[in-house]
């Protein structure tokens, strides 16, 4: 395990949840900053809290989804930190629906944030990465990048895109100085559900009944998922399960590769008291 202080670790999605998490948990490692977000002024109150607490931060307004933006951000980091040691792609969005029920333009919209805004940081922010002699390229896809549960196929394509992309990325980098993780949460105490979009012909309410189904199963917190991912990402773990309910579910996934829904989907609705 290598210790983080006096390294410079990039995060994306840093606003909140996780990410937030994540940024105060590097910056207890003596880790420097470079955080970004789309909402700015979420962004501003977390910088300005680590940077209070004596931390080097600087804060970027950027959509992942956009190539040219974070192609902006990694010469921002450069120009502001001169190297990068670190890089967590965590900004992700959520998108609930039946095949049927989300338009092309949902699904766009969920692929464009989840798994090319990870490209475009790694296409922009890797040469940074290999002038380092170690450094750390951290994916954050889902336990929904391990099984695909109904309704939320869009989703699942995006995660199991960061998945293969960055088990690839791994193999492309093995004997560099460059250390790849995946990262697949289970259910995470954060916003994210509540701030999903809904697909353009789901049904009334479906957001609503969906956010509650997932706040009666998530059960880590997001500074326990913060402490699992930087500790998994020192110690160059390939795959980070966070949380037992992820264990879990990677276990069953891995018995009945074809049928784990079966065993899965009466135990979300015993927790939840919801039929899927």
């Amino acid at each position: 395990m290598r210790r983080l202080e006096g390294s410079v670790a990039v995060l994306t999605g840093a606003a909140g949840g996780i990410g937030g998490a994540l940024a105060r948990r590097l910056a207890a490692e003596g880790a420097a900053l470079a955080l970004a977000d789309l909402d700015g002024a979420a962004l501003a109150r977390v910088a300005r809290g680590l940077a209070e607490e004596g931390c080097e931060v600087s804060a970027h307004e950027v959509d992942v989804s956009e190539a040219g933006r974070v192609g902006e951000f990694a010469r921002e980091v450069e120009r502001r930190h001169g190297r990068a040691d670190v890089l967590i792609n965590n900004a992700g969005v959520a998108l609930i629906g039946d095949v049927e029920e989300v338009s092309l333009a949902d699904i766009e919209w969920v692929m464009g944030v989840n798994f090319r805004g990870v490209v475009h940081g790694v296409k922009h922010f890797l040469p940074l990465l290999r002038r380092q002699p170690r450094s750390y390229l951290v994916n954050v896809s889902s336990i929904f990048g391990v099984v695909a549960p109904p309704g939320h196929a869009a989703y699942c394509a995006s995660k199991f895109a960061v998945r293969g992309f960055t088990e690839a990325l791994r193999h492309e980098l093995e004997g560099t100085g460059v250390r790849v993780s995946c990262v697949h949460p289970g259910g995470v105490r954060t916003g994210i559900a509540r701030a999903a979009r809904a697909g353009s012909d789901a049904a009334p309410g479906k957001r609503e009944r969906e956010a509650e189904r997932f706040e009666r199963l998530a059960v880590t917190t997001p500074e326990r998922a913060a402490e699992r991912i930087v500790a998994g990402m020192l110690r160059g773990e390939p795959r980070i399960l966070v949380g037992r309910d992820a264990s879990q579910i990677d276990l069953i996934q891995r018995l009945l590769p074809s049928r784990y829904w079966r065993v899965l989907e009466p135990i979300v609705e015993r927790r939840t008291g919801r039929k899927m």
